[in-house]
């Protein structure tokens, strides 16, 4: 059995379906993931999947690694990564896997792994490949059961007010759409649903929220309709994307800012995280709020590790994860943080545009992300990490975010792709300009490929 090391990535286990896991490196995994759970006293997971082709598929063969291992399996069928969450609460269970490509090509799936409420990262998936490798997996005397059970969408943790709001929603034929209606009518809302038919060749479009070409027909609808909000998915329901009634988008550290306005007052002075990805208006807002801006890394994972560990009541990513802990469980649930928004847009009598007017607007690029070899990215950074400190202030939590007089510049490793990404914000267009030749030029003299900004 050839297992490719290259799949076993920052947050997650991801590669090509048919070429990087075939049934024998899945059931490799579920036995290593399960035995690593027996070693921990854990003898019982959930396990669920999203709507790729490959996932019924992958999903047998993990099973047959769990049970093998001696872990009885809670099979959920079709369910979101965040359902797939939450089953560990409503069910008791300490341990999970989702079975998930995410926002990822179409040819591509990958595992998920839960653990006493947080998601496997770094040295605990690289354990994995250890045990596989060093043919570590242990059969246990009595071979797991396999049982099946239906989960509901939760409502309970969210109450509207008065207003009664008009949502459009686009699943983009990703697993939110079988539960994304009846939620959102359960909440109170009317609802206008786009491509909620299941279906792995997304045939509408990709489901990545965060790219503007993909909530084209979002925009349309909200506008079409005369809607209050436009809301989309990814893949495994796991991100959110918004429109406003103009059918304009919101990137994901612009929302933040309005979660913090309602959650901030509850906490005065608490440490929040911001993202080394987001906005110079998030740590604005942070800071007039009484918070304390924290830069921290990319990942789910790591966001949700690091909210642990300071007890932090929120926080989220540029990319449209959100994990709220003030009233919920912490974890990344794209429906739970649209309640959210749909909980203060209906105790106001104020459009979506309108709440966010106040907020600091600055220039900024689009997120770039440029070829460069997993063996050698994060030496890459490294070196124009340290060119850059003896010139200039940076944060170095992950990559360099340059800091300039009138902006910033991040290159960063990514930690799930062969690229080095780039963003650049400014003050003004001038200095967005100013910035990001300077970040290119920077780029390009550790030889990378040339690009060209999209702003």
């Amino acid at each position: 059995m050839h297992i490719s090391p290259a799949i076993f990535r920052e947050y997650d286990i991801r590669g090509v379906a048919d070429d990087d896991l075939t049934d024998p490196v899945v059931r490799a995994i579920g036995a290593a993931f399960g035995t690593w759970l027996r070693q921990r006293g854990v003898d019982k997971a959930s396990v669920g999947g999203d709507v790729r082709l490959s996932t019924e598929r992958i999903t047998g063969a993990l099973v047959d690694g769990l049970t093998w291992a001696g872990v009885d399996v809670v099979l959920l069928g079709m369910v979101t990564s965040p359902m797939l969450y939450w089953s560990s609460y409503h069910l008791k269970l300490r341990a999970g896997v989702m079975v998930t490509g995410s926002h990822n090509p179409k040819d591509m799936n990958g595992l998920k792994l839960a653990f006493d409420g947080a998601t496997l990262y770094g040295a605990d998936i690289q354990e994995l490949l250890r045990m596989i490798t060093s043919d570590e997996s242990q059969a246990a005397e009595r071979r797991g059961t396999v049982t099946r059970t239906d989960l509901t969408m939760l409502l309970s943790k969210i109450a509207l007010g008065p207003r009664k709001l008009t949502v459009v929603a686009d699943s983009g034929n990703g697993t939110a759409g079988p539960w994304v209606g009846p939620f959102l009518e359960g909440l109170g809302c009317n609802v206008i649903s786009l491509y909620d038919e299941p279906d792995g060749s997304f045939p509408n479009h990709h489901p990545d929220p965060q790219k503007r070409e993909n909530l084209r027909s979002l925009a349309e609808a909200v506008r079409r309709e005369h809607a209050d909000i436009g809301i989309a998915f990814d893949g495994d329901a796991d991100r959110l994307g918004v429109v406003d009634e103009r059918g304009e988008m919101i990137w994901g550290d612009v929302l933040m800012t309005l979660f913090w306005n309602e959650i901030l007052p509850k906490y005065p002075g608490a440490e929040a995280i911001v993202e080394v990805k987001c906005s110079q208006a998030l740590v604005d807002e942070i800071l007039r709020l009484g918070g304390v801006p924290l830069f921290w890394k990319s990942g789910h994972s790591l966001i949700k590790a690091k909210m642990r560990e300071i007890g932090a009541p929120f926080a989220g990513e540029l990319s449209g994860h959100f994990f709220f802990a003030d009233e919920y469980y912490g974890f990344d649930d794209s429906f739970y943080a649209a309640g959210r928004i749909l909980r203060i847009l209906s105790n106001t009598t104020s459009t979506l545009s309108e709440l966010f007017a106040g907020v600091p607007r600055y220039f900024s690029t689009a997120e770039m992300r440029v070829d460069c070899p997993d063996a050698t990215k994060f030496a890459v950074v490294e070196r124009l990490r340290d060119k850059v400190l003896e010139e200039r202030e940076a944060i170095t939590v992950d990559g360099v975010r340059i800091l300039y007089p009138e902006g910033w510049g991040l290159v960063r490793a990514s930690n799930t792709q062969p690229v080095i990404v780039a963003r650049c914000e400014g003050r003004t267009m001038a200095a967005l300009e100013s910035i990001s030749d300077d970040v290119r030029r920077r780029m390009a003299a550790e030889g990378l490929p040339d690009f060209t900004w999209t702003y």
